[in-house]
């Protein structure tokens, strides 16, 4: 009897500073058929991620191909995160499978395009091993936050305050997971945090760290130069532990500040907060092209117009923060959504090509109630409101389930 044709499976990723995690991460793949591997070249990685291998292409691709779980390998011809497009073509595989923190809706829908099986398998370990990641080797040893903006995101820029002052909501997050450059979360000023603090935030009040890595990040001769200025949610969303309100009028300092800290409304915005990682806003894209605040001097819309506008993005913010105090999922919801039309409705930018069909992916899964792109979005990550996050989880293993960081005791 002719024995059974196995299925080719295949996967694709940088592989430098090659670790556990990725061999763990082969032998699962390699339970689903014969593996294919494709490995990002030294100018994609370059690109993409902005800095150099430690391993030339030639020497990953020798230190793949020793593995004995891996059929064969190549690398990868094209750029950026679709960079396997003509290998995956060349191999024609039956699966292909990534882990959580590779899945994104592009290479889904490049799978279903192409009718090939799509697996996303969570980071498992061999057994007595510790969990591996390039990125946490990487951080080794870093414990420094990262913040989510919930709500009122553009309103600590001066130019938008003007028009309305507000308030905008930020959450202080551990660092339990894989943080994508170019994501939303923060990373420019994370990573210029750790120039001053490389381990963790240092003892001391946390509105004064923050003004200490505000005034770091934007320095005056940045100033001088006509640089910039990162908003100051950034540096206030990392070093705020809980749930933090700042008020914003014409200053890139806010005039007031409010937290919250009450342990089981934390609980309670947790349980119903999941993160979607989309894609990175591509390096050529400038969300603030074609804004609201562009047409107004333009004459294409007056003062009031766009004030109104702002003012929208204000009220959705307070009314987030009321309904998470009182806990009430759908008038959260509610706000929630009315925040991100607010946003795109100054910065139309911010849905670039890609991202409406990964939020129409999402929501149409009845757990979904609301969404809004973190950040300036672009792309990175999606953030959604669920009625039940086990249940969303559950169906939806790429899913990143948050970890507000608390204030000690």
């Amino acid at each position: 009897m002719e024995e059974m044709k196995r299925k080719k499976v295949f996967v694709s990723g940088c592989y430098d500073m090659l670790h556990s995690g990725h061999v763990a991460f082969f032998k699962e793949a390699s339970s689903y058929g014969d593996l294919y591997v494709g490995i990002g070249s030294d100018e994609t990685i370059l690109h993409y991620k902005g800095r150099k291998t430690v391993y030339s292409e030639q020497e990953r691709l020798y230190m793949v191909k020793a593995i004995r779980y891996v059929t064969d390998a190549y690398i990868n011809a094209g750029s950026g995160i679709m960079d396997f497009v003509e290998t995956l073509e060349m191999v024609k595989p039956d699966v292909f499978v990534v882990n959580h923190d590779g899945a994104n809706s592009e290479k889904e829908a490049l799978c279903k395009k192409l009718g090939i099986e799509y697996v996303v398998l969570d980071r498992k370990p061999d057994e007595g091993l510790k969990a591996r990641s390039t990125t946490s080797l990487r951080k080794e040893g870093s414990m420094l936050p990262t913040r989510l903006d919930l709500a009122g995101t553009w309103i600590d820029q001066p130019y938008v305050s003007e028009f309305a002052p507000g308030w905008a909501l930020t959450i202080s997050l551990e660092p339990t997971f894989d943080i994508q450059e170019r994501g939303g979360l923060s990373t420019s000023t994370r990573n210029m945090m750790k120039k001053i603090w490389p381990v963790q935030l240092p003892d001391g009040d946390p509105e004064t760290l923050a003004k200490l890595a505000f005034c770091f990040e934007n320095d005056p001769i940045k100033r001088q130069q006509g640089g910039h200025i990162s908003g100051a949610q950034d540096a206030l969303g990392i070093c705020m532990p809980g749930l933090c309100r700042q008020y914003y009028n014409r200053s890139f300092w806010p005039e007031k500040l409010e937290s919250c800290h009450d342990r089981e409304i934390l609980d309670w915005l947790e349980s119903h907060l999941c993160l979607i990682f989309m894609f990175p806003r591509r390096s050529n894209v400038s969300v603030t092209a074609n804004s609201a605040f562009e047409r107004e001097k333009k004459g294409e819309l007056t003062y009031a117009e766009v004030g109104r506008m702002v003012t929208d993005l204000t009220r959705a913010a307070d009314d987030c923060w009321k309904a998470i105090l009182d806990k009430n999922l759908a008038a959260f919801a509610s706000a929630y959504r009315d925040s991100f039309h607010a946003q795109v409705a100054l910065f139309p930018a911010m849905m670039q090509p890609g991202v409406q069909d990964c939020i129409d992916r999402y929501a149409a899964d009845g757990q979904v109630m609301a969404w809004k792109m973190a950040g300036a979005g672009g792309g990175g990550y999606l953030i959604l409101v669920v009625n039940d996050r086990e249940a969303f989880c559950a169906n939806h293993p790429e899913a990143i389930c948050p970890v507000i960081r608390r204030r000690d005791y």
